[in-house]
Order: structure tokens, then sequence, then C-alpha cells
């Protein structure tokens, strides 16, 4: 077994165009920036989120064994290097069954290889990484815990300054401040929380901001 001291968490940051085409998005699509995550040591690793690039992906994985693609949520800039992953590192793609209609809009009927359940476990070089269900932005957002290495994969329901957008008819402001309260505020104040988008915080720095929040409505 892997020794856990050797488990880092590498940050790739990815670009691409969603929405090209598609209603409520300029002819062009929009480019987005988002943040990748490969937790692992030099032997296995697990990939968070598979946004935009495949081939950086692989190149950060390496050649050290795929254990999984988790996906924090369904949104297109999150899941639409998944297959492309998955087919290059013979890797398996895990989704909460409650973002299924969002993966369809980027991939048709097909569906990822597993679903997410709340508290399913993955072990990657003897750390643990557990999903809590975080539903708001979307209805099947998961953040990933990571107890022993003091950290949250956010996804996007919690970034430095606030929460996750909600402004899709099946969002929730209220269900996001729910999922940040109940399932991220409750973790140790020194968690660090590396999102979908941007630069990591932590707990400790989001946490007293709450109310604020809750006041301004998103």
């Amino acid at each position: 077994m892997s020794d856990m001291s050797e488990v880092r968490i590498d940050r790739v940051v990815t670009s691409g165009l969603v929405g090209i085409g598609r209603d409520g998005y300029p002819t062009g699509g929009v480019e987005l920036e988002n943040n990748v995550w490969v937790v692992g040591d030099d032997a296995e690793a697990i990939v968070i989120d598979a946004s935009h690039d495949a081939e950086a992906i692989a190149r950060a994985v390496g050649d050290r064994e795929a254990l999984g693609i988790l996906l924090t949520h369904g949104h297109e800039d999150h899941v639409n290097a998944a297959l492309e992953v998955a087919e290059q590192l013979d890797a398996h793609v895990y989704l909460h069954p409650a973002d299924l209609f969002l993966w369809e809009q980027t991939y048709g009927t097909g569906t990822p290889d597993f679903e997410l359940a709340d508290g399913a476990g993955f072990s990657i070089a003897g750390a643990e990484i557990v999903a809590l269900h975080t539903p708001g932005h979307t209805p099947g957002s998961v953040c990933f815990a990571a107890p022993t290495l003091g950290t949250v994969f956010s996804g996007d329901t919690l970034f430095r300054g606030g929460p996750g957008a909600t402004r899709w008819d099946y969002s929730s402001f209220d269900q996001i401040i729910a999922s940040i309260r109940s399932r991220l505020f409750t973790l140790p104040i020194e968690t660090s929380a590396r999102p979908g988008h941007g630069e990591s915080t932590t707990i400790a720095h989001e946490q007293p901001d709450l109310e604020a929040w809750i006041a301004r409505g998103w």
C-alpha cells in the first residue's frame, strides 16, 4: 500500500468554449476556465472533474493508474472532456444521478459508468475521499471531502467569496446555503476548499460571511 505522506493534489487549469449553438448563449459560446484536481501518489490517481482538455488531464495523470473520474456536477464545462479522459486513462466516470439531465445536454443519452451516492467512499494512495451531496447549484452537485488531506473539493458549490450560481430554474439559493451550512461548514475550519473555478480558500475564511451571503441573496 502507498505511504499516505506521498499523496499530493495537483491542480490543472483548463479552458474552453461552452454553450455553442445553445439557446441563451452567444453564437460562438462562452469561454470558461476550470480547475481539474488530480489526487494521488506516484502509482495511482483520481481525477476530480474533466473539463475542456483531455490531453492536459491525461498528462497530469501520466503513467499512474487512474482509479476514477469523479464529477462534482453535470454542467458542460465540468464534464465535456470526461468520456475522452476515461478512454485515454481506461477509467470509470462517476456522476450523481440527479444531474443526468445535464450530462445528456452534452452527451445525449449515453450515461456515466456509475452513479454517485451521498457518502460514497474512494480510497486513493491510502487517503479516503467521501462524496457529500450538496444540491443547490444543480440538483446533483457533490463535493468531495478528503479529511486526512485537510481538503474538500467544492466544485461550484463554494468559492472564495461565496456560493455558486443559482440562476437556473433547477437551482436553489436556499438549498445551496443549506448544503454549505450543513455539509461544508461542519468540516474542520482549517479545511481548504478547492473549487471548480478560481483560487482555493478555507472554511475558516468563508464561514464568517454566511449571513452576509444570505442577506445579499446570492
